[in-house]
């Protein structure tokens, strides 16, 4: 599969879990057929009850409801709160579940990370926002800083069939001499244009990142990207600091007070050869960055799932959605730069690391790595993922009828 840019879309930015969570559950109260939803986490917290609430009344009422649930990102929820929505004909499935030794998670690499909502064949959401209460904004100074897309028109159509063609029984055949694709070119620009891309372990490697790299050699005047994990292959890095030798205002926002301290480590080892080449460095410093925008210009931008570090880049699942408007554009840039002017620390000459043998040395391996760390990554696991289903619960009254048909040779 294949999608193209579609026109005629409705396409509304949501940021946070404020404005993401009373969307999608409004949509799912709505659905008249069919929900498709896949997370990489679901916990059972208070957005993640309500979640559960929301899907069980739509089960009850008949609407069919896939699940599929990352095995990694969500392992702790319980057996009462799955068999719920099992026993109201939720079809629940984990990707690639792996059995804990010595209490640890072994199951690291090659995650289900999209994050998608499709509502019968009207309205979809993409981005990266999780069912966490983590992702509110009164959860304190840990909540988390993230956008998703709400979007209707004929681009649902093309992110419905993605999701039919990957559920269990229904792969497309995939041919080795198709493996590669081109970014998908927008021959006819416009408004309110959409297209879907992903990442897979097949066909689709290396998709997303190479619409990031056509955007910078397009980009005429400015570029920003805020991504919450950035430690991306050579080819990014190289793409952004020549797009700001040419004189293209290129921000990149990262974190400056991540959930985890090697976030912040990671990317400060590039700072000395973005800042060098022109790149406007800005830390987030209000609370944890979990956000995987960009924009180009004033047409050009996307929300999704895929963080720009290796295991985005080369293994996990992701989905971003691409978006050819300038109202949407306008929309995510008057964001973006509200968290530059009252939420970010420049990055300046005194913040990046000193020019010795010591940071040489650390610099020529880090980029050594960059440069080749997509083939490196094909070391890791690489066994086929598993999709699991869960099983409803046998229920009580079933077995009685089945002793009572049995008692009576089966003349009921």
């Amino acid at each position: 599969m294949r999608c193209s840019w579609q026109e005629g879309n409705r396409i509304t930015l949501l940021e946070n879990g404020d404005n993401y969570y009373p969307a999608v559950f409004k949509a799912i109260d709505r659905a008249q057929q069919k929900v498709i939803l896949e997370t990489f986490i679901w916990f059972e917290d208070e957005v993640g009850k309500q979640l559960h609430s929301v899907l069980l009344r739509a089960a009850l009422r008949g609407i069919k409801i896939e699940v599929l649930l990352d095995g990694y990102g969500s392992p702790d929820l319980s057996d009462e709160f799955v068999n719920e929505l099992t026993s109201a004909g939720v079809i629940f499935r984990y990707y690639d579940p792996g059995s804990r030794l010595f209490g640890m998670r072994t199951n690291l690499f090659r995650r289900m990370h999209r994050k998608i909502v499709v509502v019968d064949e009207t309205v979809a959401f993409v981005g990266g926002i999780n069912y966490s209460a983590e992702h509110m904004s009164d959860y304190g100074p840990e909540a988390k800083q993230d956008y998703a897309i709400r979007i209707e028109g004929p681009v649902v159509q093309d992110i419905l069939l993605f999701e039919l063609e990957n559920l269990p029984g229904k792969e497309a055949v995939r041919r080795w001499w198709k493996r590669h694709h081109r970014p998908e070119e927008n021959r006819k620009p416009g408004e309110a244009q959409a297209l879907f891309v992903w990442r897979d372990n097949g066909e689709h490697r290396n998709d997303i990142e190479r619409h990031y790299l056509k955007m910078l050699a397009n980009a005429k005047r400015e570029v920003i990207i805020a991504n919450a994990y950035f430690f991306p292959g050579y080819r990014l890095l190289h793409a952004m600091r020549n797009a700001a030798r040419r004189g293209v205002r290129v921000k990149l926002i990262v974190q400056g007070e991540p959930d985890m301290p090697i976030v912040k480590v990671g990317a400060r080892l590039l700072y000395n050869y973005l800042v060098k080449g022109g790149v406007q460095i800005y830390e987030y410093r209000r609370r944890p960055l979990h956000g995987k925008v960009a924009l180009m210009d004033d047409h050009w931008a996307t929300v999704g799932s895929s963080n720009l570090d290796p295991l985005s880049l080369s293994l996990n699942l992701e989905a971003n959605l691409i978006v050819h408007d300038r109202q949407f554009n306008q929309t995510l840039r008057d964001n973006l730069q509200g968290l530059i002017v009252n939420d970010c620390v420049q990055v300046d000459e005194s913040m990046v690391p000193k020019r010795t043998w010591w940071n040489l040395g650390i610099s020529v391996v880090v980029f050594h790595f960059l440069r080749h760390f997509p083939a490196m990554v094909g070391w890791l696991p690489a066994h086929t993922p598993k999709l699991a289903l869960v099983n409803p619960p046998v229920q009580p009254e079933m077995e009685t009828q089945d002793r009572v048909e049995v008692e009576d040779g089966g003349k009921t």
